[in-house]
Formats: structure tokens, sequence, C-alpha cells
């Protein structure tokens, strides 16, 4: 039997530990969400990339799999005005990189689609009636939002500054992620823009718990039992953990990824724009080295990974990592290649010892 100091998240959700998977799009499918909800946690589909039939499917496969809550995450951005002239500019200054690659200036190649969420997957959502509901970038419009809630749905979001916190909970939000700057993959921030003053979750963190009144969930630089420990000790109720999910079998991750994790490189970490031109947490590169990591020639969100598709695909084709998002928060040295059910059980076991000891 566990016991966990707050309950309040894990009792709500209906789960054994408050360990949660962090949403990583394009990483986590059903087997990793179904392995962390066999050990007791929170399993999670990350469904900005994905299209309406196959999150079914993957929504399917959890539920024919195991008896346990999930987690639906999307994404809240606003979608950008086109702008020509700017993707042009961005082609131009990857011209070089075409050049060397023999591509064709003016080559593509598919690009994930990164959807916001809409009245469509809204329905989706109420037909689907997901346990929770999470989002990054901010909150939808608040008409989808009430449906969201009126579908049962327990809502968290994303939330990089004190601010963004309490801007969440006046909404309506039932938990609040602090998203510290340690965290891999896109920042959740949506009243600022400023990566240079994103802070560190043990400073966020117990700013954000004296700030609002519903649980607080840490995520960020999450990859063990001390972290854990950590996090509860600064008034967190749940971590939400990513990077340390990564190595396991279950994560739908490129062998370039892979191996930079394996690597002492995956030490190397910065908020980079030059892959999707929004502020994310990658392990360093050539192109971050090169252009940035923070290039104000990217163009806006989700569209500057257009122009480097086609980069992107010839890199992997000849097994580089050149021109790749090796998505990987500040703590990926202390990930290990373990199968994810036994990863979280021995993450919770370790905290629990520690907490009780």
């Amino acid at each position: 039997m566990s016991h966990w100091p707050d309950t309040r998240l894990a009792d709500r959700l209906g789960i054994v530990h408050p360990i949660l998977l962090a949403p990583m799009a394009g990483a986590a499918g059903p087997e990793l969400a179904i392995a962390v909800a066999r050990a007791g946690g929170l399993g999670a589909l990350p469904c900005a990339m994905l299209d309406a039939d196959t999150i079914r499917r993957q929504v399917a496969a959890y539920r024919a799999a195991v008896n346990a809550p999930l987690n639906l995450n999307f994404f809240c951005h606003a979608p950008p005005l086109p702008d020509a002239v700017r993707e042009a500019q961005w082609r131009e200054r990857l011209a070089p990189y075409y050049a060397e690659l023999a591509l064709e200036p003016d080559a593509t190649s598919p690009v994930p689609q990164r959807t916001p969420f809409d009245a469509a997957l809204c329905a989706l959502v109420e037909s689907l009636r997901p346990e929770v509901v999470s989002f990054h970038f901010g909150l939808p419009a608040a008409d989808l939002l009430n449906r969201v809630k009126a579908s049962g749905a327990f809502v968290i979001a994303s939330a990089t500054t004190v601010a963004e916190a309490v801007w969440l909970a006046a909404r309506g939000c039932d938990a609040i992620i602090a998203q510290g700057a340690e965290a891999g993959g896109h920042r959740g921030m949506f009243l600022t823009d400023e990566a240079g003053t994103q802070v560190g979750l043990f400073s966020l963190l117990p700013q954000v718990a004296d700030a609002v009144s519903v649980p607080v969930i840490a995520a960020g630089g999450i990859a063990d039992a001390r972290g854990i420990v950590a996090s509860i000790a600064l008034g967190a109720a749940a971590v939400q953990i990513g990077t340390a999910y990564l190595l396991s079998d279950e994560a739908r991750i490129s062998p370039a990824h892979r191996a930079a994790l394996h690597s002492p490189h995956a030490a190397e970490t910065a908020l980079t724009n030059v892959f999707t031109g929004r502020p994310a947490r990658s392990i360093v590169n050539r192109l971050m080295r090169e252009l940035g990591p923070l290039s104000d020639a990217a163009p806006a969100f989700p569209t500057a990974s257009n122009a480097l598709a086609p980069l992107r695909a010839r890199a992997s084709a000849l097994g580089s990592d050149d021109f790749i998002a090796l998505w990987a928060g500040q703590s990926a040295l202390l990930a290990r290649a373990l199968p994810a059910e036994a990863l979280t059980r021995q993450l919770a076991a370790q905290a629990l010892g520690r907490l009780q000891a």
C-alpha cells in the first residue's frame, strides 16, 4: 500500500502513484501510456499531431489494454497568419544545408500537423470521455473549455510563470502543471514570449503552490526518486515525467534521438526555436549551434518546421541528427533504459522509501 503525503490528486484521478506521464508529441503513443498506467501512474496520449481517427484508435487500444484513467493532451496555440516573405527568408537561410545534402531549393516533405484545440476536437473529447484533458500553450476558448468540463474531464494545463498559473486557476483549471525551465520539449508559455526569463522548477514550484488553491503538478528535470521527493517537499501533489521515459522500449523516438540520449551530449541542452518556431528544449546539435539556438529568422510556430522537413528526412536517412529535434530535459543523463512499467514502479518505490525513511 502506498503512503504518499499528498493524495488529493491521486485519489481524484484514481491512480496509485502521483506520477503522470508527460504527453510527448511524436515520442509517446499508447504503448508508453499503457505501461505507465499498469504501474499505477497516469497514462497520457499527445493528440496535437494526430488526426481524429488516430486518436480514436489509440484511445481504443488503451481502453482494451488497461482499466485506468487516461489523459488526452492538446495544444492551444493561435494559428499564425501566412507570412510568405518570412518563410522565404527562412528557406534562404537554410539554403546552404539544402545544397550540402543535394536537395532542390524548393524541395518539400510531409510535415506533422500541429492542430490547436477546436470545436471538432472538443466533440471528439465529448465522445471519448477521457478522465483527464490537459492543455499546452494556455486554454481553449471559454465555450470549448466549458464543454470539456461538462463532459466530466478533469482539466489541467501548463504554467511557466506564477502569472500563468493564476490565470489558469481563475479560468477553471482543476490542477496546474508548474513547468520549470529544465523541462524537455516545448515550453508551455502563453502570457509571455520571453524565453530568457524562464525560471527553474524549484523556484517556480513553491511560488505557484502558494499562489493557487488547486493541486500543483511539478514538471521539469525530474528523472529519479530524488526529484520526486524534492518536488513534494516544495508543494507538489504530483509529478509529470517525460525525458526519463524516452529510453524505454515503448518510446517512439528515432535511432538518432536514442543515440543522442545515450551519449554524453545529452548533458548539453538549450531552449531553441529553430525546429518549430517556438522555444523548446533540445539536446544541442549542429543546426542549433549554427543558427541560434534562438533565431529571429525562424517563422512563427509551427511553420518553421515546413522548410526543415526535407533536411530532417534526408538527415534521418543518413543516420545524422544534424537537423532533428532531440527533445530532452536537463536531467537527461539520469534516464535509464528500462521498460516503462518497471521504471514507473521503481520511481514510486524509491520515492516512497525516501519519504518514509
